[in-house]
């Protein structure tokens, strides 16, 4: 590697005057005290990317840049006031300056013409981050984190370099020898703890590490105690999405060891350390013991690799990772593995929503190359077939004026990601048409969620995006939304006679505010409970579905108490981040290319048989539904 380094270095030209190069995660960074001789001479870099095929970096030696003040104020003269900085960060250690702002278009300017002159005028890599319309502890959380840990981050991007450097194989070794495979290790023919462990002759990489929060004891989490699965050899963590039966046990490989990549887009980052936290903080409130702690949650934060959409990058010596929209939450995304050079292709969609929503715009069916599909089946089954979205819309506005003009309190339990955000769109839109007067609190961690929603604009559906930029038409920024900050406020907003609309976390009534809220509604028939979310078999939530008409809950003394559910229980399809039988099948069938095998999993036994044999039936595809522990190789 050093060579590779040298070779690098030793082939640029002198006027350059190059101090170092090294690696970055995937990523070349030259290190210059002549900088701008890269500007004027772009086929050095060209040539370094054609030869190396890797995304090259260049940077000011320390020694060139500006002192940190005088940079300052450069900045905030080149910048127009208009952009609204809030903050700027120097990172010595990187070379780097990071402006923090209302509008970061202002500060990049037209094809990027400003950041070309802050960096002209100081030296300094200017990196814009956008400031959440809505403040948002966890994007500060996460910001400082990496802000207070660059030394610490540099090295372990510069140790991950060596080892993700990929092997030159000559085209008779491709194949010769070679093999991949994947492990179930959770959320195979169940729904919650996913866990997909890709091993080639040369990488092993885990593709989601979550919890099942509706379980107990052990069968809450993946089998990591599979003989196939060491976390010492363990090269890559790639998440699709933030939600806990995707993300929640990650902080637990650290705990034990890990300290490798994790890899997933920015705003999956953020989300997936908002629900971690706030698992941590349910589990503290209600004396349950989880294996890690916010220290781990920490470290996950100091690992994590971002990636955009469709940008590709190198995670081990033979696999390439890109991630593509999946359409089922803020930055969710499906992972494509490129193996070797061209030796198999797999796409992981994670949580899949094909059609577009009021949120976001949907999956993406095209891909380079695709010879295995392991897809989601949440609502495979033969009869999950749901109704138009307008006519859920319509039929919650219907719930909540009925319940309303009887003086009754609705309550939502939803998913704080993705869930809650399409309701307060839906119930933003009736109260501003409709004129009607009335509120809607937001209880948990649901304005957390939406103040990260609103840092990450440009993953919203193209119509929300251009909402947000301007603020007068935020939706989520309207006055008809109510925070409830705790439980002096939640006590009062019970007891308080008004008729109005609560959105509390979490969706499954598996801890959390909304079962406070059930426990002191649900024995009055004037209020009425709402189900949006998909309620897996064993939580409290689908007991009541179901019709139980009684539940036992826990109240503010400790103690176990019978609560008569007399609140009438409305569940409305139609508002799922996941598709349904029909979108997947059509999912499957716009694929392109078409895959060779498609293997289904998160979805209840016979969902995923149901659907790995009606996609054979209609495309003449290899199909399987693995069982948690199964090997398959597919290669």
């Amino acid at each position: 590697m050093t060579v590779f380094l040298d070779e690098i270095q030793e082939n640029i030209p002198k006027p350059a005057q190059v101090e170092k190069v090294q690696l970055e995660g995937s990523k070349i960074v030259i290190y210059a005290k002549k900088p701008e001789h890269f500007s004027t001479h772009p086929e050095i870099i060209k040539g370094i990317v054609d030869k190396y095929k890797k995304r090259v970096d260049i940077r000011a030696d320390t020694s060139v840049l500006t002192d940190p003040e005088k940079a300052k104020k450069s900045i905030t003269d080149i910048v127009p006031k208009e952009a609204e900085i809030t903050e700027i960060v120097f990172m010595s250690e990187v070379s780097r300056v990071i402006i923090e702002a209302k509008k970061p278009g202002l500060v990049i300017g037209k094809a990027g013409a400003t950041l070309r002159e802050i960096k002209k005028a100081i030296k300094w890599s200017p990196r814009v981050e956008r400031t959440p319309v809505i403040p948002s502890k966890i994007i500060k959380t996460v910001r400082h984190v990496l802000y207070t840990n660059g030394e610490d981050r540099s090295k372990f991007l510069a140790t991950l370099g060596r080892k993700v450097r990929p092997k030159s194989i000559s085209p008779e070794e491709n194949g010769h020898d070679k093999w991949v495979r994947i492990t179930s290790l959770g959320g195979f023919r169940e729904v919650g703890r996913s866990a997909v462990f890709v091993q080639t002759s040369e990488s092993k990489i885990l593709m989601d590490c979550g919890v099942n929060v509706a379980a107990h004891g052990s069968n809450a989490f993946p089998y990591l105690n599979a003989p196939e699965f060491d976390l010492k050899t363990l090269d890559a963590i790639v998440v699709t999405h933030a939600h806990l039966d995707h993300s929640g046990f990650i902080p637990y490989l650290f705990k034990y060891g890990y300290d490798g990549p994790v890899y997933c887009t920015p705003a999956t980052r953020d989300l997936m350390t908002l629900l971690q936290l706030d698992y941590v903080d349910i589990a503290q409130r209600e004396g349950k013991k989880i294996p890690f702690s916010k220290k781990e949650i920490q470290e996950v934060i100091k690992h994590t690799i971002t990636l955009d959409y469709e940008e590709v990058t190198d995670i081990t010596q033979d696999c390439r990772l890109t991630l593509y929209p999946a359409g089922h939450i803020l930055g969710s995304s499906m992972a494509h593995v490129h193996i070797g050079d061209g030796l198999h292709n797999i796409i992981y969609t994670g949580d899949i929503k094909f059609e577009n929503t009021n949120l976001l715009e949907g999956a993406s069916t095209k891909f380079p190359r695709l010879e295995t599909l392991i897809v989601e089946s949440t609502y495979g089954g033969k009869n999950d077939n749901q109704p138009p979205r307008q006519d859920g819309e319509n039929t919650l506005i219907k719930v909540v004026e009925d319940t309303m003009a009887r003086g009754g309190k609705v309550l939502i339990p939803v998913l704080a990601v993705g869930r809650a955000q399409e309701v307060m769109i839906v119930l933003e839109r009736y109260a501003r048409e409709s004129k009607k007067d009335f509120k809607i609190y937001l209880d948990g961690m649901i304005w957390d969620a939406t103040a990260i929603h609103t840092a990450y604009p440009e993953y919203l559906s193209r119509r929300l995006r251009q909402q947000i930029f301007h603020e007068d038409k935020n939706p989520f920024m309207s006055g008809v939304f109510n925070r409830v900050g705790g439980k002096k406020e939640r006590e009062e907003l019970i007891v308080r006679d008004e008729p109005c609309v609560i959105l509390a976390t979490s969706g499954m009534l598996a801890g959390g505010p909304s079962v406070e809220y059930l426990r002191r509604l649900a024995e009055s028939k004037k209020n009425s409970i709402v189900f949006v979310s998909y309620q897996a078999e064993g939580s409290l939530g689908k007991r009541i579905q179901k019709g139980f008409k009684q539940v036992t809950l826990e109240n503010a003394k400790g103690q176990n108490e019978i609560v008569n559910i007399k609140m009438p229980v409305n569940t409305i399809d139609g508002f799922s981040g996941h598709s349904d039988r029909r979108s997947l099948m059509n999912f499957v069938g716009r694929l392109n290319p078409k895959p060779d095998r498609v293997l289904v999993d998160h979805g209840d036994n016979m969902k995923c048989l149901d659907l790995a044999s009606s996609l054979h039936k209609a495309y003449s595809i290899d199909t399987y539904a693995p069982k948690n522990l199964e090997t398959v190789r597919l290669r």
